[in-house]
């Protein structure tokens, strides 16, 4: 943000100015780096699904059942991890979160069967459960509200890194043999330790509260605390009301916005996962080859997410745009069945334009609606219920291969859905709800 905006934003008071922008410096780049790896850990199973297949006799039905049930375990546990974040501090859980996500990634490269990957999956999305509400809480306790939203978008930036990188580098990794094992047990054993490295430097990094920060003089902690209190309080006296999740989901915007994103989240998780398969099948290929092919859609989409942003910021209609890049993405999934392998990847780098793009242009449509008070409760509930289809996508995927030979079927189904999604999008509001439907004034426990 420049300096100007910043001015604006916190009332030119410059020792208020001077906290933000050390906040944004010092916790940012970490959060980011952070969900980098966090991705990386959550999706590095799609290009290791031939070689378990291989040693270990993992099928594909078994592979996307283990896929999907990370997302189980992760919507189980996010609402608990998240109320003893609150109760136990921000920095000690999130640097136990990213410990045993690391330590249970690790472990991945020891599985010998079936049975020992689908505990592993179900147990690193119960170790990652409240990594992003966590975040987002941490947010709300070191940035005003209006430095927030921008703040998540940021964080948010993290999977499309991640989705860059995690081909190339994991293509490397599995060219690593010795020592008794093979390079899928290197990739795993590598990417989970370096979270388990990470978490010592978050330790040392992060604080819990802006009190505890010695970065910040005495004078920008008070500035800073005060603000944030002052802007709760004036959100509580002008909206009473708490709500809770049972009255939440009687919104129907609410419902509306977890629906769009679970539409969103199938296409990508499901392209996530069997990308690296489909570029297989375009000839004999190498595991670094494949990595940097299953680069480009990601590359591309990065492309396509800042050029929607730019237009979606001068012709302002939200809906809209969210609409035209699900029709994008549809129109690139109904492509990929009507080719062979090459055609497929070439019209998955099509739709790849549109999912990413969709699920950054979707954002603004529930933070432009909600309360500020509910903003991060509720965007974290958004995102859990979305994750979910990262558990329907691979596992119907893993099926239809398993029974039919392909998964021709699964990419019709994901061109539909997201025609429909495109269709109800025009229902959901990105104008302020009013104020007698106002949630929690604790965010990180608004969607326990």
């Amino acid at each position: 943000m420049n300096t100007s905006s910043l001015k604006a934003n916190a009332g030119a008071d410059p020792v208020l100015l001077s906290a933000i922008a050390k906040v944004k410096r010092h916790i940012l780049p970490l959060f980011v780096i952070m969900f980098i790896v966090n991705y990386i850990d959550r999706v590095n199973i799609g290009f290791v699904r031939a070689h378990m297949e291989h040693d270990l006799g993992i099928g594909a039905a078994a592979y996307g059942f283990g896929a999907g049930l990370f997302f189980i375990g992760y919507a189980l546990f996010e609402v608990p991890s998240n109320i003893l974040l609150q109760r136990i501090g921000a920095r000690i859980w999130l640097t136990r979160i990213m410990l045993t996500w690391g330590l249970v990634a690790a472990g991945m490269a020891f599985i010998q069967n079936e049975t020992h990957f689908y505990i592993l999956r179900f147990l690193l999305g119960v170790a990652e459960a409240g990594f992003f509400p966590g975040v987002i809480y941490y947010f709300t306790r070191w940035l005003p509200g209006v430095e927030r939203g921008k703040a998540i978008a940021i964080f948010l930036s993290g999977s499309a890194i991640a989705s860059l990188i995690s081909g190339p580098l994991s293509g490397l990794l599995l060219q690593i043999n010795g020592l008794g094992m093979h390079g899928w047990q290197w990739m795993y054993f590598i990417e989970g330790m370096f979270s388990v490295g990470l978490c010592f430097f978050v330790w040392f990094w992060l604080d819990s509260k802006p009190h505890d920060a010695k970065w910040l003089s005495r004078e920008e902690q008070d500035v800073l605390v005060k603000a944030i209190d002052d802007e709760q309080r004036a959100r509580e006296a002008a909206s009473p009301i708490k709500l809770s999740i049972g009255q939440l989901l009687k919104d129907r915007q609410i419902i509306l916005f977890c629906l769009i994103y679970f539409f969103i989240q199938l296409t990508i998780y499901a392209a996530t996962f069997w990308l690296p398969s489909i570029i297989k099948k375009m000839g004999e290929l190498s595991d670094l080859q494949v990595g940097l092919f299953n680069s480009i859609p990601w590359l591309l989409s990065i492309v396509g997410m800042y050029a929607f942003a730019s237009l979606s910021a001068k012709w302002k209609f939200q809906q809209a745009w969210v609409a035209t890049a699900l029709l994008i993405a549809a129109a690139g999934m109904f492509m990929s069945t009507t080719g062979g392998p090459i055609f497929a990847f070439v019209a998955i780098c099509f739709a790849a334009l549109g999912f990413k793009s969709a699920s950054s242009l979707f954002w603004p449509i529930p933070q432009a609606y909600l309360d500020a008070r509910i903003a991060a409760g509720v965007i974290a509930l958004i995102n859990s219920v979305g994750n979910l289809g990262g558990f329907v996508a691979p596992t119907t995927f893993g099926l239809l291969e398993e029974h039919t030979g392909s998964i021709q079927g699964g990419l019709y189904g994901l061109a539909a859905t997201s025609i429909i999604a495109a269709i109800i999008v025009f229902a959901a509001r990105n104008t302020p709800k009013p104020k007698s439907v106002t949630t929690p004034a604790n965010p990180a426990t608004s969607h326990a």
